[in-house]
């Protein structure tokens, strides 16, 4: 997921990711000790005994309704036996009522005995299934509620086409568990198959082998045959087209976006290869994307053979499709090789933000990626300001939290700045290889920092000794802060641009006189971003008398701008700025303005204004999350 994009200044917006029957059992709605998720298992999030039993495929036959905004049907669960005493299967649920559970038996289907524990308000219910003949297949027959985190429903009004509803999942971190009873944690990974069945003129995808030739009649099927974790089980139902974009990729979107993204995206079969060519094949088939409307909380979730996106990614020139390069990264790091818990999200995230980097460097040079590097590290270092001193450390403390409290840009920048820091030092023709060898040695695996750290001493630092002492990784691994070792990139270009904006600062430059048409969005975001805060009103008028950008049609420009202008309380902002907050769910590029138009208690009052009006079309995470920076109900 890319959450770290090319705008970012102190504002990195943490992760969130995410009728009942009279014989259904429901979990209890009094809470229990966040604590007792803790003394569970080794991921602290979920009530899984995956060291006992492990779920190793999923088998899904789902109805869809949008009627009722739910998704019901069965799971049928393969498990594997770990430990020899074991006899019950625990799994995670949030807010799912289940109509039974049956074990199969070599009689056939018998009921299974099952409970829940306390619900908690952060990790849902455990489920706990008794199986004293140590099965191994169970299905459990259930339904999904309105309130599910991990799904939003759409009216026809909400969409870009107004004529269907539309529904899509987002799982990541711990939302899986509100759509899909499963051992929700990333240390589990598990194939696939699903039959989903929706109503007729909508078309499901899954993250899995989407046929773009399906009718849907009697239902969509899929398969998923590389093991994943729960967090990228995906999924969408939508008045939904597809365009080919090369011999193994294309896009799915709206009729009335299908064009643009297909040629916003024309640059995704060059990057998987540019991405084979450094770290290998790509193992996954297929690699499609799905551009959302514009209520998806977050710009990208890497959902495996379809990537998620966000459709304020097109700008009509491909200047943001460095989202696109980041989601595609995960196919290895992250995807492929995952965090065994929320506490080593750096493994997912830093090495993809640093993969990243490559890529732009392979398909749009090196001076594009100095930039997208400079931007990426100038948002760390002003948000790791804002951030508590545990939470600044690439391993987080996540015992009794919800991961999605813990989430920021720390992992993705800092996490990149250390692989970085380790290139530097050895060289990419040591390195290169390297990190090559950590994703295959380690492909379809869940993994920790503690593995990490092992492969790097025997494989990197022992074979290149004096290079990078093993006391130096405590600096970037366990302490917070930026590393004293930490080289800073640059870029040429940037620097120009540091030059113009002192001048037009200091007033020696005009505004008309900055080489701001031929500027690229990474130039603008760098100027923007370093303009003083607050700016002068005069100094807002010419920029926008020069360049329009109030009227700019680059959510990434317009959101820096909006900043400004709620700053320097710029009066022709402020109805463009309402369009922007009720038209775009992106929690990135919504919730650092709504902080900063409660800053004062005149903005606070417009803030809540206009948070009404739009918060029947945000994701619940975005509606939450603005809530609470609100102080009012979601």
């Amino acid at each position: 997921m890319r959450v770290v994009r090319q705008a970012l200044c102190v504002c990195v917006v943490l992760l969130a990711a995410c009728s009942k029957p009279a014989d259904v059992a429901p979990a209890p709605a009094s809470p229990a000790p966040a604590k007792a998720v803790a003394a569970m298992t080794p991921d602290p999030q979920s009530y899984a005994n995956y060291d006992d039993v492990r779920v190793t495929d999923v088998a899904l036959d789902l109805d869809v309704s949008f009627e009722r905004k739910q998704i019901a049907g069965n799971a049928q669960l393969a498990i594997e036996w770990l430990d020899t005493a074991a006899t019950t299967l625990v799994l995670d649920t949030r807010d799912l009522d289940i109509t039974r559970i049956e074990r199969q038996t070599a009689a056939g289907w018998e009921a299974a005995p099952f409970e829940f524990a306390q619900r908690d308000a952060k990790f849902g219910s455990k489920l706990t299934i008794q199986l004293p003949q140590r099965e191994t297949r169970v299905r459990i027959a259930y339904n999904s509620r309105p309130e599910a985190t991990g799904l939003q429903w759409l009216e026809p009004v909400q969409t870009l086409g107004k004529n269907q509803p539309f529904m899509f999942s987002q799982s990541q971190a711990i939302h899986a568990r509100s759509w899909v009873p499963i051992q929700d944690t990333p240390a589990v990974r598990f194939t696939y198959s699903a039959k989903v069945r929706a109503p007729q003129g909508l078309r499901v995808v899954m993250s899995a082998d989407n046929d773009a030739a399906a009718t849907g009649e009697g239902g969509y099927t899929f398969s998923m045959p590389q093991p994943i974790p729960s967090y990228l089980l995906a999924i969408a139902v939508g008045e939904l087209e597809f365009r080919p974009l090369g011999k193994r990729s294309g896009v799915y979107a709206e009729k009335g976006r299908i064009v643009a993204a297909a040629n916003e995206f024309t640059d995704t079969e060059a990057m998987i290869d540019a991405t084979e060519k450094l770290y290998g094949e790509y193992r996954w088939g297929r690699y499609d994307l799905l551009v959302l409307p514009p209520s998806f909380p977050f710009g990208g979730m890497e959902n495996p053979r379809l990537t998620f996106a966000t459709p304020t990614v097109i700008a009509g020139d491909k200047s943001l499709t460095a989202l696109i390069a980041h989601e595609l990264a995960h196919s290895w790091s992250g995807n492929l090789v995952t965090n065994a818990s929320w506490r080593d999200f750096w493994l997912n995230e830093g090495f993809t933000s640093y993969v990243e980097n490559r890529i732009l460097e392979e398909v749009y040079g090196e001076e594009f990626a100095q930039m997208d590097a400079v931007l990426s590290q100038d948002g760390l270092i002003e948000e790791i300001k804002t951030i508590a001193e545990p939470d600044q450390r690439l391993v987080v403390d996540v015992a009794g939290r919800d991961p999605d409290e813990t989430f920021s840009g720390v992992p993705y920048q800092k996490g990149a700045w250390l692989l970085l820091t380790l290139e530097q030092r050895f060289g990419r023709a040591a390195f290169d290889p390297f990190l090559r060898g950590w994703f295959d040695a380690h492909a379809f695996k869940s993994v920790t920092t503690e593995d990490f750290v092992k492969y790097l001493k025997t494989e990197l630092l022992a074979k290149h000794p004096g290079k990078f002492e093993e006391s130096e990784l405590d600096g970037w691994l366990h302490k917070p802060g930026i590393p004293s070792n930490a080289v800073k990139s640059t870029s040429a270009k940037l620097a120009a641009v540091d030059a113009q904006r002192a001048e037009f600062v200091a007033g020696t430059r005009q505004a008309a006189a900055l080489d701001g048409k031929t500027w690229s969005t990474q130039e603008w975001l760098h100027f923007l971003n370093g303009l003083p805060d607050p700016s002068t009103v005069a100094q807002l008028e010419a920029l926008d008398a020069a360049f329009a950008l109030t009227a700019t049609g680059n959510a990434e420009i317009a959101f820096a701008w909006f900043k400004r202008g709620i700053a320097a309380n710029y009066e022709p902002i402020k109805a463009p700025l309402e369009a922007h907050l009720i038209g775009i769910g992106r929690r990135k590029l919504v919730v650092p303005l709504y902080e900063a138009l409660a800053k004062t208690p005149a903005g606070k009052a417009e803030a809540i204004r206009i948070f009404n009006l739009a918060s029947p079309g945000y994701h619940p995470l975005t509606r939450t999350t603005v809530a609470t920076k609100l102080g009012v109900a979601p």
